[in-house]
């Protein structure tokens, strides 16, 4: 018996395509038909990939052209799966911006003794002169230095009443809003604490505290990729990261895991840019002199390397450690090249802010549900 094409198709138009709501001849999934004699071949396309679909369409075909065009017809069904492209699920959740609060800037180091809690003292007070909003959330619970730097060691937070609720009124010097474990512990008393003891107490900082109209919030990460970075990543929606080194080799191995662990998949926080402290040293009689004891340039051909922005470099100068320990950053200094450095830095980091906010959708929020979250990250 020869077997007419219409009829064949026709057979078809009675079968629903898996999860599509169409028949097979609406929706273009019947791709050819060849017919030999009493011999049909169906070449098929569809989107869904399970072995069931593909099947039960098979199925379907075959009683179909047995009952409706020739019961002793021998059919060949070629099932192609066109499922479409879904981009790889990573750990991450729609995070909900902290009221009131515009831009975080996360300022992390690889290695501990870089600076990174004076160059966070400085970028913040220095935000301030240029009339931004500025609030500062000492996020190094083991070792807590901005209430020495800005001269507020001995003060403590008030409570005060917000919408029927107690919360935390940050310690205010410099034009700054401030939060620290530090105001909470003796100045001789070592903060030993696992992990989500650290975690509970950063949490109640940031949203226990009643912090305002906030323009730009910078953390102080402790040195290192740890759980400090992961919490403080899940708590909070970070705008971006900037990553502090000096130009020592053994500094920018470690900065290098830094500026990596915000770049990781399931972290994904963009990397502002990289500041190189101490990068030369001049000796207050030499002014013009420049000895680089650590290297040159080196954080800046790490930016390079690594395609971010370099945001600057701060020199190494006596002024700038005695400003920190008597607890006025040294960035407070008026006409001085210390201030002109600083101003120069916190120029580039509020420009990567502008520039980030325009080419980039807000940061998520990372909620880390597996193991990987805690996975060594990729090289580069």
């Amino acid at each position: 018996m020869k077997i007419d094409k219409k009829e064949v198709l026709k057979a078809l138009e009675t079968i629903t395509v898996p999860g599509e709501g169409q028949n097979m001849v609406e929706s273009g999934s019947v791709k050819n038909i060849q017919i030999f004699g009493d011999e049909v071949e169906v070449d098929i396309t569809i989107k869904n990939p399970s072995l069931q679909a593909r099947k039960k369409t098979e199925v379907e075909i075959l009683k179909a052209i047995h009952k409706k065009v020739y019961e002793k017809a021998k059919i060949k069904v070629n099932i192609k799966v066109d499922a479409p492209s879904t981009p790889p699920k990573v750990n991450e959740i729609k995070g909900k911006p902290i009221p009131g609060i515009q831009n975080i800037i996360a300022v992390a180091s690889g290695k501990g003794g870089v600076g990174k809690s004076t160059v966070t003292a400085n970028l913040a007070v220095t935000l301030a002169k240029m009339g931004f909003k500025v609030g500062l959330l000492d996020a190094d619970i083991y070792g807590p230095s901005m209430p020495i730097m800005f001269d507020v060691a001995h003060e403590k937070p008030l409570a005060v009443n917000v919408n029927g609720k107690s919360k935390m009124k940050p310690v205010e010097n410099y034009g700054v809003k401030l939060l620290s474990i530090g105001f909470f512990t003796q100045p001789n008393q070592a903060v030993i604490w696992r992990g989500p003891m650290a975690s509970k107490a950063l949490n109640q900082m940031i949203f226990d505290a009643h912090w305002g109209e906030i323009d730009f919030m910078l953390l102080d990460l402790p040195p290192g990729t740890g759980d400090i970075h992961l919490s403080i990543m899940q708590s909070m929606p970070v705008t971006g990261a900037v990553v502090v080194s000096t130009p020592q080799e053994v500094a920018l191995a470690d900065a290098r895991k830094g500026v990596a662990m915000f770049q990781q998949e399931s972290i994904n926080v963009p990397v502002l840019g990289i500041v190189e402290n101490m990068a030369y040293f001049t000796p207050a009689e030499l002014p013009d002199n420049k000895y680089y004891i650590f290297g040159k340039e080196g954080a800046k051909h790490l930016a390079e390397d690594l395609d971010v922005p370099f945001l600057g470099e701060i020199p190494l100068v006596q002024s700038i450690r005695e400003a920190g320990d008597v607890g006025r950053p040294a960035a407070l200094q008026t006409a001085t090249p210390i201030e002109s450095a600083f101003e120069e830095l916190t120029k580039n980091v509020v420009q990567e802010v502008v520039n980030r906010n325009e080419n980039i959708p807000p940061t998520e929020a990372i909620k880390i549900t597996t193991m990987a979250g805690c996975s060594a990250v990729k090289k580069k």
